[in-house]
């Protein structure tokens, strides 16, 4: 991943209020509402938020320049290993001032000790729809035997990683150790659908409710709502819940919820439905497919 500071415009060091206004305004261009067909946009928009998320905090920032310090080491390392360890004599001395905060300088039964951060370890964790649409906490157990309790953020998507300080690899010559980073996968639910902050349902009605019109309890969510049909709907009449979507806490933004009607008729057979339809003048004149062809 590029340089989360280069991402989002600012300078390094940027302190909390100007990383988070940084990343309101670039979400806001780049949100997948104002930007539907742009797959490109979608791409920045997800890696603005990643950004953002590595910068919103002191504590995340410092974790960052620590990664990348240790990186840094890392590529040190094996360069010295490389160009170090094959004995000549004729080395640039300035090669041990390079070199040298690899070291500790602690000496052991003559030997100097290599002082490196412990290895980031992952690890995988299965939410509910629901769970990941309104935020929980979920114990999680690793891989020796400790267990912690997980903040899961509200409107998480599968892929997402939540870092859990501390809890990696074991560090060597006295470094700190690596983190846990938690990979979220979320679960799908049998009719809600995701599309961005949105939620898309698809809900069954009845004829009367259809052709009449009619208050109905819709879920979402959040809990149960009250829905008005309006008269002469159709299958495929889509209607608007707005602000029952999802929440980015980060941006300030929440996103709708979206409803298409689907006409069900009854199971059973109905009589005086067949009768009806049979004897409904305007209905048997209606030709709902002019027009439809392929040619």
């Amino acid at each position: 991943m590029r340089d989360p500071y280069e991402i989002l415009g600012l300078d390094p060091g940027a302190g909390n209020a100007e990383v988070k206004a940084a990343y309101r305004k670039l979400a806001k261009q780049l949100h997948p509402d104002a930007q539907r067909d742009s797959a490109a946009h979608h791409a920045r928009f997800q890696e603005v938020t990643a950004a953002y998320n590595q910068l919103k905090d002191e504590a995340g920032r410092r974790r960052f320049e620590a990664e990348r310090l240790a990186a840094a080491a890392a590529r040190r390392r094996r360069a010295f290993e490389e160009t170090g360890a094959t004995g000549n004599a004729s080395r640039d001395p300035q090669s041990d001032d390079l070199f040298s905060e690899l070291f500790e300088g602690i000496r052991s039964a003559g030997k100097r000790v290599f002082r490196a951060r412990g290895e980031d370890r992952t690890y995988r964790l299965t939410v509910t729809f629901l769970e990941a649409a309104n935020g929980d906490t979920k114990r999680v157990r690793l891989t020796e035997g400790k267990a912690f309790d997980v903040v899961i953020p509200a409107g998480i998507e599968t892929g997402r990683q939540i870092r859990l300080k501390g809890q990696g690899g074991e560090g060597h010559g006295g470094a700190e150790p690596g983190d846990a980073l938690v990979s979220v996968e979320v679960e799908p639910h049998p009719f809600f659908e995701r599309k961005g902050q949105d939620i898309h349902l698809v809900l069954p009605v009845t004829l009367p409710e259809a052709v009449l019109g009619a208050k109905v309890e819709v879920p979402t969510v959040s809990g149960p709502v009250s829905l008005s049909i309006p008269s002469g709907s159709n299958t495929g009449t889509r209607l608007r819940l707005k602000g029952r979507g999802l929440r980015n806490e980060a941006a300030g933004t929440t996103g709708d919820q979206y409803v298409t009607l689907s006409l069900t008729l009854p199971e059973e057979s109905d009589s005086a439905l067949r009768d009806f339809a049979a004897g409904w003048a305007g209905g048997l004149k209606h030709n709902p497919r002019k027009g439809f062809s392929a040619s």
